[in-house]
């Protein structure tokens, strides 16, 4: 089983919590857009956030429990146990910023957003 959730350090700041429903803004003028979608992190969960898509990778901060999350794209990488089970798939979060999908729970066990380029 991973420890991918229990190292307790990071600078301290952290995403805003979100709904976790999928919102559309429709507008008579302009073509159709999809507003971001966010996921929840597996409860009681302290994640670290990686700068690349891997274990190997620095810890760049740790999100607090109760927090969800953005996935602006998915790639695999390092295979992680988690909460949700047993992937290689990562989500970007951010700038530079990567969570283990298996714990996030996005409802799949494959990609939900587009692979990062």
């Amino acid at each position: 089983m991973s420890t991918e959730h229990i190292e307790t350090t990071g600078n301290g700041t952290a995403e805003q919590p979100a709904t976790t429903t999928p919102t559309t803004a429709l507008s008579a003028t302009a073509p159709q857009t999809v507003a971001a979608r966010t996921y929840p992190v597996a409860p009681g969960v302290r994640l670290n956030v990686r700068s690349g898509p891997g274990t190997g990778y620095a810890i760049v901060r740790v999100l607090p429990e109760g927090i969800n999350v953005s996935i602006s794209c998915q790639t695999p990488g390092t295979t992680v146990s988690g909460y949700y089970g047993t992937s290689n798939i990562w989500d970007k979060i951010g700038n530079g910023e990567y969570v283990s999908d298996t714990y996030v729970h996005t409802g799949s066990d494959g990609y939900v957003a587009p692979r990062c380029g």
